[in-house]
C-alpha cells in the first residue's frame, strides 16, 4: 500500500440480485429459462399489456424466506410491493414491481473466512423484486433489439451495510454468499448467465473520518474477480480525484475489463426519483408463523457448518473441507461414502480429484433427486452409471486397500459411468488389480534394467534422477498395474543388487 493508498479508507457495501430458482416467473406463468430465442418466454404480463393483472409466485416467497433465514434477517408478517417508476426501452411497465418501504427481510448477516479469520457483514434488508428485460445494442444500425425474456424473472436483492474496507473482503463476503444461496437451492449460483450478479458502493474517506463519502455504484459484476478488480481500480480513482481537489460525483459506473477501469453509465438516482409508491395491484404481503417455522426446520446445512463437520468429525484439512463444499454435491457424496464405511481422506481425494475431471470434463453432472452424479448424456438419472456414495465408497476403499493404483481407479470410475456393476465386479472382470506380487513384479524390473544398461550405469554413479525412468517403463510394461511404491523400494532394492 502507497503511502497515498495509507491516508484513506475505502468504504464498501455490496447489493447482490440473486435470481430464485423458480420455474416461472414472479408474478405470471411465463417460464424461466436461460439462452431460449428472443420474446419466447413472455406473456401479457410480462410484457406490461393493459389489463394485465400480476399473481405473485408462492415459490418466489418461499425462497426469499429461505434466504432471509438462513442469513439471520427478521421476516416481516407484513411486507409491500411498490412500483418504482423510471423509463427505460426493455421496462414495457414504466415501472419495476419491488419492495421499498417495507421489505420482507431486514437484518441479517453474511458470515465469511479470510486468510483463516472470521468475519461478518450486516445486512440492511432483503427484498422481493422483478428482473427488467434486456437491450441490446449492435453498431450495425441506428436501432436497438429489446429481449423481454428476462422481464418478470423473481430476484431477491440483499443489501449490506458500508462496513467493508477492502476489495479482498468483498470478494470473500461475496463468495461466501454465493455458496450459501447455491446450498440452500435459492439460487443456481451462475454468474456466467446473470443468475447472480452483485454491485459495489465505493467510497473513500480519510483515515479517522467517520463521515462517508461520495458513493459511486459499479453495476452487474458477475464474477469475484471482476469484483475485487473493479473495486480496487475505483477507490483507486477517487483518491487520485479528490488528492488533485476535484469533487466526486455520486454516479452508477461500469467496470471496463479490457481497460481496467470504471466508466461512467449514468448519474446515480435517489429514491425519490423513482416516484415509489404500493403497487394497486398487489395487497400485502402476509407470512404466517407457521410457514415461517415450516422453512425454519427444513433448512440444509449450510456451508461454514459443513466445512467445520468436515474437519472436526473426519479429520480433513480446512482446504480439503473448502473444496469439497464449493464442489455441488460432493457433501451428500462423500457423507454417503463415509457412512458406508470408506476412508475419509480416500473419499475426498477421489471427489476432488478424478471426479471433479469428470464434472469438468462434462462427462458427469449433479443430479439432487438422485442424489449421486449420473453421465451428461443421460436424459433423467440412470439407475446405472450413477455415482452415489456407498459406490464411490467401494471406489475409495479399494484404492485405499492397494486393490488398485490411482492410474487404474480413473478408469474404473469411467467403467462405472456405464455400468450398474460394483466397482469390485469391474476391477475383478476387467483385471484391473494392482500388481503388488514381489516375484512377478521383480521379474519385471530386472527386464526394463537390462533394457537400460546406460541408465543403470549413470543411477549407479550417483544420478538418482533416472530413477523416474525405471519407474516410467516399469509402470509401461506393467501396463499402469504395477504397485507405485513397491515399484520404487525394489527398483532400489534391484539396481543397488546389481552393482
Amino acid at each position: 500500500m502507497s503511502s497515498t493508498e495509507s491516508a484513506w479508507e475505502t468504504v464498501i457495501g455490496l447489493e447482490v440480485h440473486a435470481q430464485l430458482a423458480t420455474r416461472s416467473k414472479i408474478f405470471s406463468s411465463a417460464p424461466v429459462a436461460f439462452g431460449q430465442p428472443p420474446n419466447s418466454l413472455v406473456n401479457d404480463v410480462c410484457a406490461g399489456l393493459p389489463g394485465a393483472l400480476p399473481v405473485l409466485n408462492r415459490e418466489a416467497v418461499a425462497l426469499a424466506l429461505r434466504a432471509g433465514l438462513a442469513l439471520g434477517c427478521s421476516i416481516q408478517r407484513v411486507s409491500v410491493f411498490a412500483r418504482k417508476n423510471y423509463f427505460y426501452p426493455d421496462l414495457p411497465k414504466g415501472y419495476q414491481i419491488s419492495q421499498f418501504e417495507q421489505p420482507i427481510c431486514l437484518g441479517g448477516a453474511i458470515p465469511y473466512e479470510l486468510d483463516g479469520e472470521q468475519h461478518s457483514l450486516r445486512l440492511t434488508r432483503i427484498h422481493m423484486e422483478e428482473d427488467a428485460g434486456k437491450s441490446t445494442h449492435t453498431a450495425a444500425g441506428p436501432y436497438s433489439a429489446i429481449d423481454l425474456n428476462r422481464a418478470g424473472t423473481p430476484l431477491v436483492e440483499i443489501v449490506s451495510e458500508p462496513e467493508l474496507h477492502s476489495a479482498e473482503h468483498a470478494a470473500a463476503c461475496f463468495r461466501e454468499l454465493r455458496s450459501i444461496l447455491v446450498a440452500l437451492g435459492v439460487n443456481d449460483g451462475n454468474m456466467a448467465e446473470g443468475s447472480l450478479r452483485c454491485d459495489a458502493n465505493v467510497s473513500v474517506r480519510r483515515r479517522g473520518d467517520t463521515t462517508l463519502g461520495t458513493k459511486v455504484e459499479i453495476k452487474n459484476l458477475n464474477s469475484f474477480k471482476f469484483l475485487r478488480d473493479a473495486i480496487r481500480a475505483e477507490s483507486q480513482r477517487q483518491i487520485d480525484v479528490l488528492e488533485r481537489g476535484g469533487a466526486l460525483v455520486q454516479e452508477t459506473r461500469l467496470w471496463h475489463e479490457v481497460e481496467r477501469r470504471t466508466v461512467p453509465m449514468r448519474t446515480k438516482e435517489g429514491s425519490a426519483d423513482y416516484r415509489y409508491f404500493p403497487d394497486p395491484d398487489l395487497p400485502p404481503l402476509i407470512i404466517e408463523e407457521g410457514w415461517i417455522a415450516t422453512v425454519r426446520a427444513n433448512l440444509p446445512e449450510l456451508p461454514g457448518a459443513q466445512r467445520a463437520r468436515l474437519q472436526q468429525q473426519h479429520g480433513l484439512s480446512a482446504y480439503d473441507a473448502t473444496v469439497l463444499v464449493a464442489l455441488e454435491g460432493a457433501v451428500p457424496v462423500f457423507d454417503g461414502a463415509v457412512a458406508a464405511g470408506a476412508p475419509p481422506k480416500g473419499v475426498a481425494n477421489l471427489l476432488s480429484g478424478i471426479v471433479a475431471a469428470s464434472i469438468n470434463e462434462g462427462r458427469l453432472r449433479w443430479d439432487a433427486a438422485a442424489s449421486a452424479f449420473v453421465p451428461v448424456a443421460a436424459g433423467p438419472a440412470p439407475s446405472s452409471g450413477r455415482v452415489d456414495g456407498p459406490r464411490l465408497g467401494e471406489l475409495a476403499g479399494l484404492l485405499h486397500d492397494g486393490v488398485i493404483s490411482s492410474n487404474a481407479a480413473r478408469d474404473v470410475l469411467d467403467r462405472m459411468l456405464a455400468s450398474d456393476a460394483s466397482p469390485r465386479r469391474i476391477v475383478d472382470e476387467a483385471g484391473l488389480q494392482q500388481l503388488s506380487d514381489t516375484d512377478a513384479l521383480d521379474a519385471i524390473i530386472r527386464e526394463v534394467i537390462a533394457s537400460m544398461p546406460d541408465a543403470a550405469t549413470s543411477y549407479r554413479s550417483g544420478n538418482r534422477k533416472v530413477l523416474a525412468l525405471f519407474i516410467g517403463r516399469v509402470m509401461k510394461s506393467s501396463s499402469g498395474r504395477a504397485n507405485p511404491g513397491l515399484v520404487q523400494e525394489r527398483l532400489r532394492a534391484l539396481l543397488a543388487e546389481t552393482e
